[in-house]
This record gives C-alpha cells, structure tokens and sequence, in this order.
C-alpha cells in the first residue's frame, strides 16, 4: 500500500483518528436509538365500542378500553416496536388499545420514535425514576436481569392514573399472533393477578439453599401450593393491588435478598414469593415462554406442545441479534415480519479511502 503524498497521508491519518474517536465516543455515550419505519394503520371493525379520546378523563375507567404496559429502552426499543405491531396487526378493535410506556432515560427521543412509527396509537409515556430501586437490586447471574427498568412492572399501580384499574403487562420480547382482547378478558377471580403457571416446573431451584433451610423464610409459602410463572406475561388488577399495598410486599423480599441472598434472578424471585400459590392460571398459549435459551447460553428452543397466541424470547438470545448475527434459531422467522428496523444508509462523512499501487 502507497499514499500518493505527505499530505494525503496526513490526511487520511487524521481521518483514521476521527473515526476511532467516533467509535470510542459512541461506545462511551449515550446508545444510538434505532429507526423504524412507519407502521400501517389498524382500524376498529364494526363491532367496536367508541371511544371519545378528546373527553377521556384518566382518572376514570372506560369499560372499552384495553390498557397494556410495556418498557422502553435503547437496548430492546426493537422487541419493544414488534410487540406493539404484533398487538395491533391481530387486535379486533386496535383503536381501543392504550399503552403505557415506561422509560428511564432518552424520553423525548422515544415519543418521538412512537409518534413516527405510529401515528394513530393511543399511548402515554412515563418515567421511571431509577433511584427508587437502585439501592434495592441484587446482582444476579445475567447483567441483563439487573437493570433498573427491569423493575419497573412493580411500581405501575404507583405510576398509572388511578382510572386504570386493570393493566397487561408484557416484556419487551415478544409478539401476539391472537387478538389481546381474549386475554384482557380472563376473569382474575379473587386474584390480584394472573399469568400462565408451569407447576411442573422444579420450583425449589429459583431460590438458595440459605432460603429453603431458613423457616422463616421458606415459611412464607405455608397453605400455598406455588407454583413457576413468568413475569413477561400479566394482566394485575391495579384496583386490588393498591388496596393490598403489594409494591411495599414485593419491595420488602428485595430488601431481604440485600441482606441475605436468598435467591439468584433479578426481578423474578419476589413475584413468586409474594403471589406464587395465589395466581389466577391464563392458558399456557398465552406465554410460550424461553424461546430465547436459558439466561448463560441463549441456544435455540422449540415451542411448548399445544395452541399458540403468544411467542416469548425469554431468556439470552433475543431473535433481532440473531437474525442480524446470520445465526438466527428456526423459531426466530416468525419474529421477523413485525420487525419494523430499517439500517439508516451508511454516511458519506465516515466512509474514507487508500489508494493502492
């Protein structure tokens, strides 16, 4: 390799500089928002109830509406973008769907990006203040488990008008082939909240050796038949959740956990120590959960036998690392088409050039 000139040389060297300098500055700052592109409309059919937007009061409940959390950040804002795709493109009634986002950090950035990728939702954003659980988190065995927002599902009877007394929360990674009013329609009982339980599922192995020796606190299950359900997939009565204060309950077993280490994966653990035994059972096609590996590995899985109306990549691998990787699992393609990614075009003003001889 030749450079033709002094200056040419001093040039591109300089030019070599600037670009590593844009490359450690972008892995120093704040994470690159992804694109999207702008998503169809979905519009009510006939059978709809009306809802008058304009006069909507938020401190009051509309039986029509279909309320639904999810998080919002820079590293799953792609899962994030799908999900809600997957949730109007199969809606009955998709103009009567209200989401609530909630985000930590980029704020304006993401209204921004949910405004342009669609126009007609319904939603609201909130923030999480990350203090509020910051001295609460435990290390667990995956930094992913570990991020603040990853708790924020506790705090949404404190963030949510009182007006929504019911809510659906789902992950960031998954996608609905069915219409959500089926399952914002399960009758919770005298439940505060329901999910999908998997009671063959070793329940003794999501809490530490210390946990189960100790009766004060294994003793917490007592009368209780617990049983494993995933937080990625709820619907809460917010109503019955403010009343039995369950944020404190929850927030308690963290505090414990700082203390004691009873137990290894982040956000889950107090879930299942508070309402495991006491959960409303939605069918298990409601959360084919764990297409997304174990939380070390990430290796691909095949769905759980049976229907099928929610696709979950819990665990390590999420499908839009996969699919750009070219090492996608089978199960990944049916991720795909609610993928609304676009690569914004490589600019000009990074490209540079040698001259070979």
């Amino acid at each position: 390799m030749v450079l033709h000139s002094a200056s040419s040389a001093s040039s591109s060297l300089r030019l070599l500089l600037s670009f590593f300098l844009l490359l450690l500055n972008v892995g120093e700052g704040k994470p690159e928002l992804p694109s999207f592109r702008e998503a169809p409309a979905f519009r009510n059919g006939k059978e709809c109830g009306t809802v008058d937007w304009s006069a909507l009061d938020a401190r009051v409940h509309h039986p029509n509406i279909i309320h639904i959390s999810m998080t919002l950040d820079a590293t799953y804002l792609r899962g994030s973008i799908a999900g809600v795709l997957s949730v109007l493109r199969h809606a009955s009634c998709p103009e009567n769907v209200f989401f609530h986002f909630l985000a930590s950090h980029h704020r304006p950035e993401l209204r921004r990006i949910v405004v342009s990728t669609f126009p007609y939702l319904n939603f609201r954003l909130y923030h999480f203040d990350i203090d509020i659980v910051k001295g609460k988190i435990s290390v667990s065995i995956r930094r992913a488990l570990d991020q603040p927002l990853n708790y924020a599902r506790i705090y949404l009877a404190d963030l949510l008008p009182e007006g929504v007394k019911r809510i659906i929360y789902f992950d960031s990674d998954l996608i609905l082939v069915d219409d959500v009013a089926k399952l914002w329609g399960i009758d919770l009982g005298s439940s505060v909240l329901g999910a999908p339980e998997y009671c063959h599922a070793n329940f003794t192995s999501y809490f530490t050796h210390k946990f189960w020796l100790d009766p004060a606190f294994s003793g917490t299950f007592a009368g209780r038949r617990p049983c494993y359900f995933n937080t990625g997939v709820m619907v809460i009565d917010l109503e019955r959740w403010r009343r039995g204060k369950y944020t404190e309950r929850l927030e308690w077993w963290m505090r414990i956990q700082k203390r004691a280490r009873i137990y290894e994966l982040g956000s889950l653990p107090p879930f299942l120590l508070v309402f495991a035994g006491d959960v409303e059972g939605v069918e298990h096609r409601w959360n084919q959960h764990g297409l997304g590996g174990d939380n070390l590995e990430g290796l691909c899985r095949d769905l759980h036998p049976g229907p099928v109306s929610l696709l979950h990549w819990s665990g390590k691998g999420k499908p839009w690392r996969r699919l750009d990787s070219k090492r996608p699992c089978p199960l990944d393609s049916l991720w795909a088409p609610y993928d609304l990614h676009q690569k914004p075009p490589l600019s000009s003003s990074s490209s540079f050039s040698f001259q070979y001889n």
